[in-house]
């Protein structure tokens, strides 16, 4: 980690715990020191480092700011800190300044919470242990592609898997590429959703739509005879463009990846389809992370369970749809 001058307290504490929970911090030419998030990036896969760590000397302050989306407080839950410790002094009160004494002080447990917060917290998701894979055994290889399709079939976009083999494993990576019409370019392409013939198919029958947070969820859901899709790139990147191609849709199952990243896109998701859609669930696996982990330990698909705040109670209780045809 590059030295910063005019360090203060904060930056200390902040900067100690992060060294201590997700390794060297790296310098850039923007200010930040980067690190890999320890809310989304502590699975022990390779990730390009998301938080941004940068001291403000005229406010005397440690900025913490994880640029894939991830709330603040939750980064500095992770490192057992507080918000207070982003501070080198707290603000001095103003001794003239009396708070009424009609207004009781609440803690933060008694103040309303939004539904994703309280999924979260009941949740209570242990801090993933840093997996050290070792050395790079091989060179990084392409293993699947996912290409993005208009519903007539044209090409808009593609997502490459990328595993990079170690002593312990591999390292996951993605990357993404446009269709110009004549060329693959890299970079980002139209919020549209994965194999949108499917969703068309679905909206034509009356079938439920299936969301999972990455493509090999899909996969599986499709190898299940179900009609699933997903957003590119994973969770944090739905947009309201991707809700737009489900309008009308009868049924939608949101399944939610169990980890703080999961629930927060399985709400974002389900609040887009919210009052466009005929009933939205947010559902998720019984045992392990995703649909896949639990597939592969046995259990059904009306095993899948309720994400506790987030899932809607109103509603019925979740049936499969009757027999489907494979895929």
């Amino acid at each position: 980690m590059e030295p910063q001058q005019a360090q203060g307290r904060s930056w200390q504490i902040i900067t100690t715990a992060l060294d201590r929970t997700m390794g060297t911090g790296k310098g850039s030419q923007s200010g930040w020191v980067r690190y890999l998030c320890p809310v989304h990036e502590a699975d022990g896969h390779h990730h390009n480092p998301s938080l941004g760590v940068r001291y403000d000397p005229s406010q005397s302050k440690t900025i913490v700011r994880c640029f894939a989306g991830c709330d603040d407080r939750d980064v500095l839950a992770r490192l057992d800190l507080r918000v207070r410790d982003m501070f080198d002094r707290l603000p001095e009160r103003d001794p003239n300044r009396r708070s009424p004494r009609t207004q009781p002080r609440t803690t933060t447990s008694e103040q309303q919470l939004a539904p994703v917060e309280r999924a979260i917290q009941a949740a209570r998701f242990p801090i993933p242990a840093r997996r050290d894979l070792g050395t790079q055994t091989g060179p990084a290889a392409n293993v699947d592609t996912y290409v993005y399709r208009w519903p007539d079939g044209r090409v808009e976009g593609a997502v490459t898997r990328v595993h990079t083999p170690h002593e312990y494993g591999y390292a996951k990576s993605f990357w993404q590429a446009r269709w110009t019409g004549t060329a693959w370019e890299p970079g980002g392409f139209a919020p549209i959703p994965w194999r949108l013939n499917h969703i068309r198919e679905a909206l034509d029958t009356g079938r439920e739509i299936f969301v999972c947070e990455g493509e090999k969820d899909v996969q599986r859901a499709n190898q299940a005879g179900l009609i699933a899709t997903c957003n590119a790139m994973g969770a944090g990147s739905w947009k309201p463009e991707h809700a737009r191609w489900l309008v009308g849709a009868g049924r939608v199952i949101v399944v939610a990846d169990r980890d703080c990243p999961g629930y927060r896109h399985a709400a974002k998701v389900a609040d887009t389809l919210a009052g466009r859609v005929g009933e939205v669930r947010v559902l998720q696996a019984r045992s392990g992370k995703d649909l896949a982990d639990h597939f592969d330990a046995g259990y059904q698909l009306e095993d899948l369970t309720p994400v506790p705040y987030l899932d809607r109670p109103q509603q019925p209780r979740f049936r499969p749809a009757g027999r489907t045809r494979s895929r």
